[in-house]
């Protein structure tokens, strides 16, 4: 796909941080040319007025050939994404990104495009025609198969994803209390660790807001980053769950009591095994905590 000719002039006036795009960086000529020259864009700023330079430019970037349909040349991203890069507003009261974001995103929104902010604070570019659910979202502008499912037994949910939330998946029984209270030590650990890096943290039995239980564990596992899961005593629900985890494409992290409760299909995937008293605790906790702060990048 191709940005709209209208959408060009823009950007390039956002590019030149001219009028009325004053809160995006300055550039200058000699700045114009490392902006380009940065992304190996191989375009020399020839002395003629800024922004219809910049224009020229971006429309011979834009009539580069695309590596996916919904998307506009690797070159084109380059500029936006780097045009938004949270580097280049540093040190200058007068910038301001969260404004520059929003008027990219207006921007891009008129040509079925958006702004995806990764969890280490740069931006992606991303077709607005698909819903990214997977943790894993630094791929999402090169060519890939986009699997599009419809499930019987649960609902998608109508809701954002929560890049602070932390579900729990943990054995329950089929009785009043669903979580298994053998596990309240666990759970307490776990806990302890998403307070401390002031996230959210939840299992199915912290909320009711369907009619099912399965949709409120679906509706978790959807909207979380992290998926934390407990195979200790080889329960099935558990197992369950892990699978609908991997499927959407969440970062599972596993713990158990036993390495011999992990099935061999999942035995290549590293779990932490605790025990269940005090000094466990508190190790699960410690370790959960460098694992998140890895897989957050906080």
């Amino acid at each position: 796909m191709q940005i709209k000719r209208s959408s060009i002039n823009r950007l390039a006036e956002m590019i030149c941080g001219n009028e009325p795009f004053t809160y995006f960086p300055y550039r200058s000529s000699s700045y114009l040319t490392k902006f380009f020259v940065d992304l190996d864009l191989d375009y020399v700023h020839d002395g003629s007025t800024r922004s219809v330079w910049v224009e020229s430019a971006l429309n011979s970037i834009n009539e580069m050939p695309s590596n996916n349909k919904d998307l506009p040349s690797q070159g084109m991203i380059k500029v936006i994404e780097s045009l938004v890069h949270p580097d280049n507003y540093l040190f200058n009261e007068k910038y301001n990104l969260e404004k520059a974001r929003s008027d990219v995103d207006k921007l891009l929104e008129l040509n079925q495009l958006k702004l995806h902010i990764q969890n280490n604070g740069e931006a992606k570019v991303v077709s607005s025609l698909k819903t990214f659910i997977s943790t894993e979202l630094d791929s999402v502008n090169t060519p890939e198969k986009v699997i599009t499912f419809s499930p019987s037994v649960f609902k998608v949910p109508n809701k954002e994803q929560n890049f602070k939330l932390i579900s729990v998946m943990m054995p329950f029984n089929a009785v009043m209390m669903p979580f298994n209270t053998s596990f309240r030590g666990t759970y307490e650990a776990i806990k302890r660790v998403a307070d401390y890096l002031n996230l959210d943290c939840y299992r199915a039995d912290d909320i009711w807001e369907n009619t099912t239980f399965i949709q409120d564990i679906f509706d978790l596992i959807y909207c979380a980053q992290i998926v934390i899961v407990d195979f200790t005593g080889r329960n099935p629900n558990v197992m369950y769950e892990t699978g609908i985890a991997h499927t959407l494409g969440k970062t599972v992290i596993p713990i158990t009591q036993s390495l011999d409760d992990i099935p061999s299909d999942l035995g290549h995937h590293r779990a932490y095994k605790y025990l269940a008293n005090d000094q466990g605790y508190r190790d699960l906790s410690n370790e959960l905590y460098k694992r998140i702060k890895t897989v957050m990048k906080i």
